[in-house]
């Protein structure tokens, strides 16, 4: 698959570098129910529309600044890529729309619970797509999972379908992106290029009946949706080259810093109700992430 080229990319160790752009991404990402609550009020396809387009620019400047508009040129050209891009962007649609709602509707904690339990799907999903064989402590925190699912669907009355549809969406745009022969500052510039013009339509629209929220409101509200574009392309880009200058087991660790600090600002800032319940299935869930990390917990102290 091809890369942005970057000088330690190569190497299988961790970097200085690497790790603060991982830990900014995570930072920004721990940060974003804030904004999203701040444009809570705001329809959540509109804001997704937002988002898409004011990313495009974005993410053509780094292309520019990086000198990769060749890949993209070279992408156009393959119906197989453009098919595999458009898949991603799809998933990527459903997983920000159900952030988006799930925020402003008061179901933080759901997100946070989503992004939680979503690397223990990736591990289940390449068991099954990959024919990965599973560890038994790989097995036994799925099974806590599947438990705690159980609980949280007990006592709901029904699943909890915004956790779910997180780790559904978010896990298979994981896998599907790893097909995408091109690299990840490329490939999040295709998603929103071909996402960008059904959006562009739904905001003329909008506001050509005044329904939008960009052109004749407050003040602050034009300048959320403008922003929105470096909230939601930021930290993807940054990930993207952090995750290539750390080893494997170090992202590993670093991807519950986020869904850590959604919880929290679920529960201390947005005064979400985390009942016994909800309590008793997120120590379930921690303890299988603890199973599943410990071996990548020994191997860091090792080193």
């Amino acid at each position: 698959m091809a890369t942005d080229t970057m000088p330690d990319a190569a190497k299988n160790e961790d970097s200085a570098r690497g790790f603060g752009f991982a830990l900014t991404a995570y930072l920004l990402w721990g940060f974003l129910p804030i904004y999203m609550k701040a444009v809570g009020h705001i329809p959540a396809m509109e804001v997704l529309a937002h988002r898409v387009i004011w990313s495009v620019p974005v993410a053509g400047l780094v292309l520019l600044v990086l000198g990769r508009t060749a890949d993209i040129k070279a992408a156009i050209r393959s119906p197989r890529t453009l098919m595999m891009a458009g898949l991603t962007a799809a998933l990527i649609t459903v997983n920000w729309l159900t952030y988006i709602w799930a925020i402003s509707a008061g179901h933080a904690l759901d997100t946070a619970l989503g992004y939680f339990i979503n690397p223990l799907f990736s591990i289940f999903l390449a068991a099954v797509l990959l024919k990965e064989k599973l560890s038994p402590m790989q097995l036994a925190a799925i099974a806590l999972v599947v438990v705690a699912v159980a609980i949280l669907t007990f006592e709901a009355g029904g699943l909890p379908w915004v956790a779910l549809v997180l780790m559904v969406s978010w896990g298979f745009y994981a896998f599907f992106r790893k097909t995408l022969p091109v690299g990840p500052n490329q490939g999040f510039f295709l998603e929103v290029a071909i996402l960008c013009l059904p959006c562009l339509f739904y905001i003329l629209y909008l506001e050509g009946s005044d329904q939008g929220h960009l052109i004749g409101t407050s003040g602050s509200d034009s300048l959320l949706l403008i922003a929105s574009g470096v909230v939601t392309a930021v930290p993807l880009i940054m990930y993207a080259n952090g995750a290539k200058l750390l080893r494997l087991s170090t992202i590993g660790l670093m991807q519950y810093i986020a869904p850590t600090m959604i919880f929290l600002i679920a529960v201390f800032v947005f005064h979400e109700e985390l009942s016994t319940t909800k309590l008793i299935a997120f120590a379930l869930i921690w303890t299988a992430l603890l199973v599943y990390s410990w071996p990548m917990i020994r191997n860091a102290r090792g080193r």
